[in-house]
């Protein structure tokens, strides 16, 4: 069966496009856990419902007119936050529901829901197009090398940001190219598990290599592998079940997260 499964293209494409989103989400979602913002790929898959109700009115590509609209939108909690001195979370609901809002009403003005739309909300991970392979590993790329190159930045700005600031880091740059590459992962993370449970790939998998990690770069490493090794179980149970690849994707996450847990009561952490 696993030979079989292994057999077709486009399930090779939605592996490797997939585990090049769950790893980048994994590394972005522990910085975002940490600094609290991890509600950011909510707001932001809220508003990636207005760039595909776009797309499909204007019958663009969902995923290159998602990305504008989300970058935007990523710039507006920033300014929110610094202009208006809004808290971040309030900043993040107050675009959130700007975007949903939006977008529910393109959608209603082109004519209601549609099988496109409803494979963006739900996921279809098996439809990913070779460009948007290409996407998730550039975006992949852009990740694990920035935080290669300016691991001591933003490590600084994660955990301690007055010292941070001390130190000459700039604490407003790192927080805001952080919210824009995780609005970018955001919009290409959504054909994996779908637009309502985007969030999931940026927060579980940190969490669970919160509870089992003993030092930051294990962290790093074991949400990648959790949030890897969650894609691949989901999108194989998702094919011999016939079941949505989205839901299952989630649902291995969950299985890792409640592996950590235990592991973390057994050792007495």
């Amino acid at each position: 069966m696993i030979t079989e499964f292994l057999s077709y293209g486009f399930v090779q494409k939605g592996l490797i496009a997939g585990s090049l989103v769950a790893a980048a989400c994994a590394l972005l979602g522990v910085f975002l856990v940490l600094k609290r913002l991890s509600l950011i790929g909510d707001g932001m898959s809220h508003v990636c419902l207005t760039g595909v109700a776009l797309a499909l009115f204007t019958a663009t590509s969902p995923v290159y007119m998602s990305i504008p609209v989300v970058l935007l939108s990523s710039l507006g909690i920033m300014k929110l936050t610094q202009k208006f001195r809004i808290y971040g979370d309030a900043a993040i609901g107050i675009v959130s529901a700007a975007g949903l809002s939006v977008g529910l009403l393109i959608t209603s003005l082109a004519g209601g829901f549609n099988t496109d739309l409803l494979s963006y909300l739900f996921g279809s991970i098996l439809t990913v197009t070779t460009d948007e392979t290409v996407l998730c590993g550039l975006l992949f790329i852009i990740i694990l090398t920035g935080i290669c190159l300016f691991y001591r930045e933003v490590t600084s700005a994660c955990f301690d940001e007055p010292f941070a600031k001390t130190r000459g880091i700039k604490v407003g740059t790192v927080n805001a190219v952080l919210v824009m590459i995780t609005s970018v992962a955001v919009v290409l993370a959504f054909k994996v598990v779908g637009i309502f449970l985007i969030s999931a790939l940026l927060i579980i998998p940190p969490v669970a290599s919160l509870l089992v990690a003993r030092t930051f770069k294990q962290v790093l490493c074991l949400a990648v592998v959790f949030g890897v090794l969650s894609v691949w179980g989901g999108i194989y149970i998702s094919f011999v079940w016939d079941i949505p690849s989205g839901a299952c994707v989630i649902l291995m996450n969950l299985l890792f997260l409640l592996g950590s847990y235990t592991y973390n009561k057994i050792m007495g952490k």
